[in-house]
Parts: structure tokens; sequence; C-alpha cells
């Protein structure tokens, strides 16, 4: 055995030889591999310079934080650190982590209760929060605080699955002598992080541990399958709860003012108007610590930002988040336009688009991006799914309070269309008005123009549309007197370009010059996580607007609405509710109506019932019929990954 001198600090002339893993690794008998590595330990803690290491580099790094840490490589146990009153104040404070993963910890508590293996969860700091599996691996656990309290980081107690998962950010497998510590180095384990849903922020460790004999690299597999189940928990969880959070700050929204809502996490996840922010939607606000109480934010709201209240929104006891009422001043349109005009903020900015899916924060976040660059952008999207929201958001991202200009190329005849966008002069065409009058070009000039069915434009207008984009210039009808121009032009659309293009009924030419930049407006049935956001914002706004009641919306009608397939998408649903809302008296609404309305029979599909379960397998049969048998793009479409895509498919 070589003498220890674990004081000795560690040149880097000493380590060149570390960087090299041995590619017969764990291929040898575990035996002969045990002792490579023990010895290369060895010689590692003395800073021998020839020694050979049998390693792949992630083992090396964390060998090398650990000594560089002042990590005792003679440590026998971690140590403990939260026992009694405070490991159950630990486990308090990680309620919705330790929630999320019961379900996946008691199915597979199952499945290795003798496999003389154990799987542990732990909190963000490495501490142990629950332990499963098998009882003797357990009490054998508890020799070297293997247990609920146990602190396992890796500056604590050197190279370990859980400690250098946390180290790393990744998943990480550490086998017998490949533990820093002597202590442990009998012990082999697995461990993936647990990241926060929208923050990538670690939130915890699976780890699955047990005597060297039980190594198997489908371990790390195991692990790291649990991590992502407990993530996908954590976001259905969230979603739901901010589902709750907002319809609770929407029928508490103040007659003047804008909110800003923020979840138990201190992310922002709505905002009403244009508000000076550190942080975008879907962004944890500085200083809004989750594990504080919310009382303790009001010390954190940023000066630029003027709070006229601050209200936290309970569920069943426990705050769920707060909702910061701003001045009026925020909602006001610009330059004294009236409310709802063209030039209105709050229809000028992404909080007026209503969602907290996945695939809505994704399309709000890249238009966001987009919107800070002066470039033709090309907005798709079927009918009916809020392109225009789009294009009017990322617009007032830009300047609100600049023209924003609309102009439908299907909605006029080819023959108008022409000094509809350029304008005319007097007598230029018959019907022309006496003084002339400026074209949607003119009126656009320093703003935006949106164009919308891009692909309805009359052929033999296309290249003047072209050259009016390339050279900033534009002539009226009937006119030689060029007019110079600057708009920033939003193009939208619900066809294929490219099939028309190839069709040759769009230009080429003219398409890659709008199609510098582009955004997908997602369909409503990929995002099913919004139907009951949405209800309860048209439920509320329709009902002002009509000056009707509110009508109940119970859970058997949204189990329906969430499986519909929603052809019409966000309009047909803001239409099914002005209709529900206008045509009954009755508080409740019923199935019967839904079923009139959508010409859909509902009357036979129960919460829960097999035929709901039909409904929801319709909906993947025509995603994969509408992508051609591409699921991955077929389950980006439902808003789902692509495992639950085959997952469902299996049980159809």
């Amino acid at each position: 055995m070589v003498k220890r001198s674990y004081s000795k600090p560690l040149e880097s002339t000493n380590v060149k030889f570390l960087v090299e893993p041995y590619r017969g690794w764990r291929q040898q008998a575990p035996a002969s591999a045990d002792r490579d590595t023990m010895r290369a330990w060895e010689r590692f803690l003395v800073g021998e310079p020839e020694a050979t290491m049998p390693l792949g580099n992630f083992v090396v790094s964390s060998w090398q934080r650990s000594l560089a840490q002042g990590v005792n490589p003679a440590s026998r146990h971690a140590p403990l650190a939260a026992i009694g009153d405070n490991l159950r104040h630990l486990r308090h404070r990680n309620t919705e982590l330790l929630a999320a993963a019961a379900d996946i910890f008691l199915r597979l508590n199952e499945m290795i209760a003798d496999s003389r293996c154990m799987m542990l969860l732990t909190d963000p700091d490495g501490v142990v929060l629950e332990t499963v599996g098998d009882n003797t691996t357990i009490a054998e656990g508890e020799r070297i605080h293997l247990v609920g309290g146990g602190h396992w980081r890796e500056d604590v107690i050197g190279t370990n699955g859980i400690g250098t998962a946390l180290a790393t950010g990744r998943p990480a497998q550490v086998h017998a002598t490949e533990h820093f510590c002597e202590g442990i180095k009998s012990w082999t384990c697995a461990a993936a992080p647990i990241h926060e849903p929208g923050t990538g922020a670690i939130l915890g460790v699976v780890d699955i541990s047990g005597p060297p004999s039980t190594y198997q690299r489908s371990n790390l597999s195991l692990a790291v399958a649990a991590a992502r189940q407990i993530e996908t928990a954590l976001a259905q969880r969230a979603s739901l709860e901010r589902v709750r959070l907002l319809e609770t700050c929407l029928q508490r929204m103040p007659a003047t003012g804008g909110i800003l809502v923020i979840d138990r996490a201190g992310r922002i996840v709505y905002m009403n108007g244009h508000m000076d922010t550190p942080a975008a939607l879907g962004q944890r606000m500085p200083g809004f610590d989750p594990h504080r109480p919310m009382e303790a934010w009001l010390d954190h709201i940023p000066e630029s930002l003027r709070v006229d209240g601050f209200d936290p929104v309970m569920l069943d006891g426990r705050p769920i988040g707060a909702m910061l009422v701003t001045p009026d001043r925020a909602r006001l349109p610009a330059r004294g336009v009236p409310s709802g005009s063209e030039a209105d903020v709050a229809r000028s900015a992404f909080s007026h688009i209503v969602g907290v899916s996945q695939p809505v924060l994704e399309t709000v976040k890249r238009a966001r991006q987009l919107a800070k660059h002066r470039v033709p952008v090309l907005i798709h999207g079927e009918t009916g799914v809020g392109k225009e929201l789009f294009a009017r958001a990322m617009h007032g991202e830009f300047d609100f309070n600049a023209p924003f200009v609309v102009f439908n190329c299907g909605a006029v005849s080819k023959e108008l269309v022409g000094a509809e966008l350029f304008g005319h002069v007097k007598g230029a065409f018959t019907g022309a008005t006496a003084d002339g009058r400026p074209g949607r070009f003119e009126l656009a000039d320093g703003g935006t123009l949106c164009l919308d069915e891009i692909g309805e434009l009359p052929l033999d207008l296309q290249p003047i549309l072209l050259r009016a984009l390339e050279e900033g210039v534009i002539y009226r009808l009937g006119d030689t007197t060029p007019r110079r121009v600057s708009v920033q032009l939003v193009a939208m659309t619900n066809r294929d370009l490219r099939d028309e293009v190839a069709a040759g009924r769009f230009r080429r030419d003219l398409f890659y010059r709008i199609n510098v930049t582009s955004i997908i407006v997602p369909p409503l049935r990929s995002r099913p996580g919004d139907i009951d956001l949405l209800v309860a914002h048209f439920n509320r706004t329709v009902a002002e607007r009509h000056g009707v009641a509110m009508r109940l919306f119970g859970s058997d009608i949204m189990a329906r609405l969430r499986a519909y397939h929603w052809p019409g998408n966000v309009r047909e649903l803001r239409n099914l509710v002005e209709g529900l809302l206008l045509a009954s008296g009755s508080p409740d609404v019923s199935v019967e109506e839904i079923s009139l309305i959508l010409a859909t029979d509902f009357t036979n599909v129960t919460t829960g019932s097999v035929r709901l379960a039909d409904v929801k397998q319709s909906a993947i049969a025509r995603a994969i019929e509408e992508a051609q048998g591409n699921l991955s793009q077929a389950a980006r479409q439902l808003g789902i990954s692509r495992s639950t895509l085959h997952r469902r498919m299996k049980s159809r």
C-alpha cells in the first residue's frame, strides 16, 4: 500500500496523466478495474506524476474538486445536515418535490424491493429527503448516513453520484473505488438531477445506490427516467396551479390599472399592459425567493415598477402566487387613442396573449427576440390561432406609439389591392377619390405594416411589393412621384407558401424577402393546458362587454372542451363562450348546449370514461395524419413529448 499524504497540494504538472480515459474501463473484470482505480486513487493523493488512470475525465475532475475543496479522503461517512425537527422542516420546504416524486417512488419501490438497491431523493443541496427500496441495503446505508438528513454534496463528502450530479448538473454514475472517500468505496451509485420546468434550476437529485454487485449501466438510465417523470409531474402540477392562480387574478382584476401575476416560484406568468420589469414572461423576478414569505417580495419590487397593490392568492390554505396592481397609466392608449383602436396599448402587448402552456411560452419567447430587430417576419398559423395578436405584440414591443396598419390581401378585389396598398391620385381609375388617397404603406410609415393572408396577393402585384420592400419607395397609382417609406413588415398566412411557390402561385424571390424570420403560432389542440384559462378569460371579458352574467363551466364540461379538436382554434373557443353567454339565462353550461354550438355529440362523453379516451385518441390520429406520419411533428402539434405520444399510441 502506498503511503498517503493527504495534505500535499496537487500541482498542475502532476495531473497530465489524468486526462486520458482508459478505453477498456468496465469492460475488464470488475475486480481488476477496481484494483486499477484504487492504485490510481492512491497515486493521485500523493501526486505521483506517472500513474496510469483507468477512468473517464468526469471522475478525475471530481477528485480534483474534492481535493481542492479540502474533503478528507479518509472520511467514513457523510455528515448529518438535518435530524428531528430540522429534517421535518426541510421536508416541508420541499413538499412539492416530494409530492411530485411520490408516485414514481411508490412504483419503483415495488420493483427494487428485493434487488439490494435503494432509491433516494435529495434537495438541491444534496441532503437526503426520502429513501425507498431494499430494506437490508437501507439498513446498511445508515452506517454511512445514506439516510434522511445525510449531506452528500461533493464539497462535503467528495466524489459520489449525488454530489457529482449536483456539481456538474448532469447525470453521474460513480462505482466503488471511484468514490473519493474511503468509507463509501464499497458502494455504487447512479444519480440524475431534477430540473425545475421553465427555469432549469436544479431542485434535487434522484439516486440509485447499492453494493458494488448491483452495478448496472441501466441504473443510470433508470435514475434519469425517474428524474424526467418527476419533472413532468412538477410541470403538470405547476400548470394546473397557474391556471387556478390566473383564474383568481382575472376575477380580481381591477376596472382600471394593469396587473402583474407572479407564481409561487417568483416567476412572471401574466402581465397586462406595458411594464418596466427586470424579468420577462416566464422568468423569475430578482429577489422573489420562493422559500421566503411572499410579503418579503415587497422589499424587492424594482423602483421602475410602480405598484398600487399587492394581493397574495391562496389555494387550500397555502399561497400559490401573488397579484401586483400597477397604476392606470400602464393601460392607457397612446396619444388619447380610444380603447380598442389599432393603437390601443392594451392590444399591442405580449401580455394580451393568454396562455401559459409550453408551446405558447416558447412562441412568445421567440417573438420577443425577433421584435428587437427591424426585419420582415412571416407568421404561420391556422385560421383562428391568433396570428394578429402576435403581430400586434411584436409591434408594441418595438414602439406602441408608432402606427400599426393591417391589410387583408384577400379581402378586396384584385383590381383594388394595388390602390389599397400603394394609394392613388385623382383620376387614377374609375371610382378613385377626387383628391387621391394614401395607401397602407404610407399610413404605416415609421411603424408596422401587417399583411394578412399574404398568399392571396395577386401574382402581378407581387413584384411591385418586392420592389417596395427592397427599395423603401412606393408610387401611388397614376403617379410618377416616388414616396419614401420605412415600415416593419409582418406577413401572416395559413398556407404553406413553399407549396404555393412550387405551384407557381407565389414568387420565390418575394417569399425569401418576407421570410427573413418566421414564427409558427401553435394551434389550440396543441395547448390543452390553456383551455381552462382561455374559457375563464372569455367568460369574464364577454360578460363585461355585453353586460350579462358569467356562466359556470363545470368540470365535466371542461373535460369535454379539453378533448375537443378545435378546428377553429381560439376564435372558435371565443365564439363558443360568447354564444353560451348570450343564448341562455341558466347559470350552468350544459352538455347539450356545447354539442349544439360545436355540432359535435358530447352527450355520451363523460369525464374519465372510455369515450373521452376515444376522443383523445382521435385527436392523436388526426395529428399524426396532418403530420404525414412524422411522430416528432405530431407530438409538437399535440403539445406532448415524443415518448408520451408513443405511450398513448400503445394504449390505443
